[in-house]
């Protein structure tokens, strides 16, 4: 197992070349790893559907979801509350501002696309019918909830995910075999979904799913809009994630073993 202070050193290679990266490479790996956590999230939708209680939901949907991230990382795709461990780079000089927000830009874009993808792979091929269409019907819940959520708890939510899925991302460095990867990657991941935390690439899925389930199935979804998606959810949820992955993991252990003097 690698030392925190050989992952930084890893990640401060691995992070720094993610910014030289050609554009449509950039984009394509975006859109895996878009499509990979929305499957995860649609996974996770359908193993809780018949969850007793609300917290026996969030602990099945908790086993189901990191799957995305294990295909991210084991993947090799692009994910943008991930890449905001790039900041590490940048902060010792291996990495540039404009280099990573670049990176970032590209790649969240192609996380959109991806989670659409998804969501309206799903909705078309009738997946939220299961259950005689329950899913459709949780599925718009989950959506409304979403895109009616307050600023605070956006930022608040999105800066408490994204420590999480950095830790996830750096703890995976810890381990060169595959196991050890997965398990390294999924407890974090866990504790994430358990807490009810936002992503901002879960919900490039979760909240579209819902608008494209409300008008395919019928379902009434009142307070759900692209206003509340992109404005609502989106904002606050992607700055509290940068916070949370650039500021309290990046920095932090860039602080802690990298920087000099």
């Amino acid at each position: 197992m690698k030392s925190p202070a050989q992952i930084a050193a890893t990640y401060e290679t691995a992070g720094a070349s993610k910014t030289k990266l050609p554009f449509m490479k950039t984009f394509v790996l975006g859109i895996l790893a878009g499509s990979f956590i929305a499957l995860g999230g649609l996974g996770s939708q359908i193993a809780s559907l018949g969850a007793a209680t609300a917290s026996a939901g969030r602990l099945v949907s908790s086993i189901v979801f990191p799957i995305g991230l294990f295909m991210v990382l084991v993947g090799g795709a692009e994910l943008f509350t991930g890449n905001c461990l790039i900041i590490i780079p940048v902060l010792s000089k291996k990495a540039t501002v404009p280099g990573m927000l670049r990176n970032w830009i590209i790649v969240y874009l192609g996380n959109m696309v991806g989670g659409l993808l998804i969501a309206l792979l799903a909705a078309f091929s009738h997946t939220y019918s299961f259950d005689g269409g329950n899913l459709a019907v949780a599925v718009v819940n989950t959506a409304v909830a979403k895109s009616n959520i307050s600023f605070t708890d956006g930022l608040l939510k999105g800066i408490l995910c994204n420590i999480l899925v950095c830790m996830a991302v750096w703890c995976s460095f810890s381990a060169d075999e595959i196991a050890g990867k997965i398990l390294a990657l999924w407890l974090p991941v866990m504790l994430f979904i358990i807490g009810g935390f936002e992503h901002c690439v879960a919900n490039m899925y979760f909240i579209p799913a819902g608008l494209i389930a409300s008008s395919v199935y019928g379902i009434p979804a009142e307070g759900l809009s692209l206003f509340g998606f992109f404005v609502t959810n989106l904002i606050p949820v992607t700055i509290g994630n940068i916070i949370g992955g650039a500021v309290f993991v990046g920095a932090a252990y860039y602080m802690a073993y990298l920087r000099k003097g």
